[in-house]
């Protein structure tokens, strides 16, 4: 099955649930959806009898901080393993409003993976058995993996960016 006649069954049997489709430089199928179907549209794409994407690989989120509305992606991989396919499904939201609702009933396999995703990114997963931090300290009121914290210490004086490959002469070719 290629991604033209996975995208041809979405549209044939879930016609008003994708925003947006495209097939992804490493050949996967990514389509886009909105908060409000993807419950619904993960649980078609697992339970279709052609499509059979009945494996959560992945889910995670990305910070656009230049993309006013659409700052949060939480990206799910799914996979169908009797066919060896993988699609990618995206869903956009704005950081003053990170709510998406829970995969857990899907997959199990979500629960940590949501747990990571509100860890560092904030996004909360409305209906999670138990949405807590999973890695860091619970009293952490950021969200680390969101591109507004800076990723180094600009005070520490206990290091040497000679050893980092930060010697100030970024960008010269040394011929």
């Amino acid at each position: 099955m290629t991604s033209e006649l996975i995208h041809a069954r979405i549209e044939q049997k879930r016609p008003s649930v994708l925003i947006g489709s495209e097939t992804a430089y490493d050949g996967m199928l990514t389509v886009e959806t909105t908060r409000e179907h993807i419950h619904e549209f993960l649980k078609f794409l697992r339970d279709d009898e052609e499509l059979q994407f009945n494996f959560l690989t992945t889910l995670c989120a990305v910070h656009y901080p230049d993309d006013p509305g659409r700052e949060l992606a939480v990206i799910y991989h799914l996979h169908n393993w009797r066919q060896n396919l993988r699609i990618r499904v995206k869903v956009f939201l704005p950081v003053e409003d990170p709510h998406i609702p829970t995969v857990t009933t899907l997959w199990l396999t979500a629960n940590w993976m949501e747990r990571e995703t509100y860890d560092f990114f904030g996004v909360i997963f409305d209906g999670h058995p138990k949405l807590t931090r999973i890695l860091n300290v619970d009293d952490m009121d950021v969200f680390p993996l969101r591109k507004e914290y800076k990723l180094e210490d600009g005070t520490r004086t206990d290091k040497d960016d000679r050893f980092f490959g930060r010697d100030g002469h970024e960008g010269r070719s040394f011929d």
